[in-house]
Order: C-alpha cells, then structure tokens, then sequence
C-alpha cells in the first residue's frame, strides 16, 4: 500500500468516526492541557457525561478519563480529547464547556442549551 493510499485510508476512517456536538472552549483547552501536564499524563481524555440525579433530574459528570468504552464519542480540540457516551450525547449536543477564573467563579462551566430547566444551585438540570 502507497503512502497516498494509506492516507487516503486515514482520512476516511477519521471522517466515519463518530463524534458529539460538545464544544470546548480555547480557554477550557488550555487548562486542560495545563491540568495534564501538572499531573504529567498524556494519555487522560476530559469525558463529559450526564447521569440521573439531582433536584432537577440530570447532573454531569466531568472528569479524565484513561478508559475508552464501547459507544464513546470523540472530538480532538487542540490536542485535547473530549469523549462522550453515546447515552449522553444527546443530552449535551450543542453544550460549550468553558472555564472561569474571576472572583465570582472559578472552574468549568457548562452552557447547555439542552438544559430546559436547572436548579438553583447549577448542579442538575431537566
């Protein structure tokens, strides 16, 4: 197989490989990559995902992952892999994660349009 073809084959099995609708932010990509290179792991994915629970029906889980599990939908932002399970996917299509560092806040946001309802505190929506 030439070089060309064996390129050719990447850029088709990259085009079929399922991906999320999540966006990471510039902001939220550098601290990711800067909270991987504290911890000097390259080989952890931010994996977002939404579970039963809290006071509003559905809370989200936001953490690295070194797993890839069966389903799993991927975006690369940066070098900064976003996973997300296929149950949650729909859940989070078009939600941006952020990340804020004011005196009011600091940390990741989620901005899920989604979300039809969230409770007071930010932590579960419906």
């Amino acid at each position: 197989m030439s070089v060309q073809d064996e390129t050719q084959v990447a850029t088709e099995a990259a085009a079929e490989a399922p991906v999320h609708g999540v966006v990471l932010t510039d902001v939220a990509a550098s601290k990711v990559r800067s909270l991987l290179e504290q911890e000097g792991r390259d080989d952890l994915r931010l994996r977002i995902g939404v579970q039963p629970g809290g006071c509003s029906g559905l809370i989200y889980q936001l953490y690295f992952d070194e797993r890839t599990l069966d389903g799993d939908l991927s975006r690369d932002f940066d070098g900064v892999a976003v996973v997300v399970d296929r149950m949650s996917a729909p859940y989070l299509d078009g939600a941006t994660i952020d990340f804020a560092d004011t005196i009011e806040k600091q940390g990741f946001t989620i901005d899920n349009p989604n979300a039809g309802s969230s409770c007071a505190c930010g932590d579960s929506f419906s």
